[in-house]
C-alpha cells in the first residue's frame, strides 16, 4: 500500500492526493495518516512544492470524500442502514456498535460532533451518518466538516513533514494528539455540565 499511494502522489501529485483522501473518506481502511504523512514527507524531498497545497488538497477531497455517508443517512435511514450494516459493515471495519457511538456523539454534541468527529479515527468518517439521518443542514454541515477536516489533514501532512523518513512514527504522534483533544473535548464539556447542574440544584434549594 505504501509503494501503491507513493506512486499515486509522484504521478499526480497534489490531484493524487486529493483522489486519495477522497477515496479514503468513504473507504476508511485506507488510511488517511499513512496518505498525509507520505505527502508531507514528499515536500521535504522536493517532489512536491508546497505544503499548503498538500493540505488544501487534502482537505477537498475528503470533504468530497465524505458527503456520499451524509446522504446514505439522509436517504436511506437509520433502520435500513443499520440492517445493511449487519450484514456487510465487516468490509467497512463498521458495526451497530459504531453507529450507536456515534448517535451518542452527535446526541451530545450535535452539530459540533461533526467537527470534534474529524479529529478522531473511524468516528472522522462515519460522524456524516448520523449528521444526514438528523438531516442537518448541508451548508452546516460543510462548515463544521471543513474546519475538522482541515486541522487534521494539516496534523497529519505536517507531522509528516517533520519527521521526514520517520513519517511512519506519525500513527504514534498522533494516537497521543488525538488522546489530547479528546480529553480537552471532555473536560471543557464535563465542567460545563457540571456547572449547569450546579446552577439547577442550586435554583431548586432557593425555591
Amino acid at each position: 500500500m505504501v509503494e501503491w499511494i507513493t506512486n499515486v502522489i509522484s504521478s499526480l501529485g497534489y490531484l493524487g492526493i486529493g483522489v486519495l483522501m477522497t477515496i479514503e473518506g468513504f473507504f476508511p481502511p485506507l488510511p488517511s495518516e499513512l496518505i498525509l504523512s507520505l505527502a508531507g514527507f514528499s515536500v521535504t524531498q522536493g517532489k512536491l512544492s508546497s505544503l499548503l497545497w498538500v493540505v488544501v488538497a487534502g482537505t477537498i477531497g475528503s470533504v468530497i470524500g465524505v458527503l456520499p455517508w451524509y446522504y446514505i443517512g439522509k436517504l436511506v435511514g437509520e433502520q435500513r442502514l443499520r440492517e445493511w450494516i449487519d450484514k456487510h459493515g465487516k468490509w467497512l471495519r463498521l458495526s451497530g456498535k459504531d453507529i450507536d457511538r456515534m448517535n451518542h456523539w452527535f446526541g451530545k454534541y450535535g452539530r459540533r460532533a461533526v467537527l470534534f468527529g474529524r479529529l478522531v479515527p473511524t468516528i472522522r468518517t462515519y460522524i456524516s451518518i448520523p449528521a444526514g439521518i438528523e438531516a442537518m443542514p448541508l451548508l452546516h454541515f460543510l462548515l463544521y466538516s471543513l474546519v475538522g477536516i482541515s486541522l487534521w489533514v494539516g496534523l497529519l501532512a505536517y507531522a509528516g513533514y517533520v519527521l521526514g523518513q520517520n513519517y511512519q512514527l506519525v500513527k504514534k504522534f498522533l494516537s497521543f494528539i488525538v488522546l489530547v483533544i479528546i480529553a480537552a473535548i471532555v473536560i471543557v464539556y464535563g465542567s460545563r455540565f457540571i456547572m449547569h447542574r450546579m446552577r439547577k440544584q442550586a435554583g431548586k434549594s432557593r425555591r
